[in-house]
């Protein structure tokens, strides 16, 4: 006997029916659901297989896309709420704007030996007049 344990222990799900956790499985079932109700709506209306069986897998993949796919370790809806928050409730512009803390010490101390400068000529220039 045979036990995969995940390399990540987050990643750990319970398959309870035909190998699928409880959320792949109850999104499958709707999928399949929608899928036929979609049939049996649009057969009788459109008269051509084809078109409905495009029909029925546009009206199913959503379903199915909620219960298998993951983003980042968040499932379907925790992306959309974080997708939702991030560009809808709080959306910034970001602006860069650089800062050479070295350029800025560079020209502070060019200023002070410049205002020491002026200091000593200011004091010399105060002597000789005396």
């Amino acid at each position: 006997m045979e036990v995969k344990i995940n390399k990540e222990i987050r990643q750990y799900s319970e398959k309870i029916f035909f190998g699928l956790s409880l959320r792949q499985f109850i999104c499958s079932a709707l999928a399949c659901i929608v899928a036929v109700g979609i049939y049996f709506i649009f057969k009788p209306i459109l008269n051509n297989t084809g078109t409905v069986s495009w029909l029925c897998m546009a009206g199913a993949v959503p379903f199915a896309l909620i219960g298998f796919v993951r983003y980042n370790g968040m499932t379907a809806e925790q992306f959309v709420i974080a997708w939702i928050k991030s560009e809808i409730l709080t959306p910034k512009r970001l602006v860069f704007k650089p800062n050479n803390y070295y350029l800025d010490m560079y020209k502070q101390s060019e200023r002070n030996i410049k205002s020491n400068k002026r200091k000593k000529l200011f004091k010399k220039n105060k002597k000789q007049k005396k």
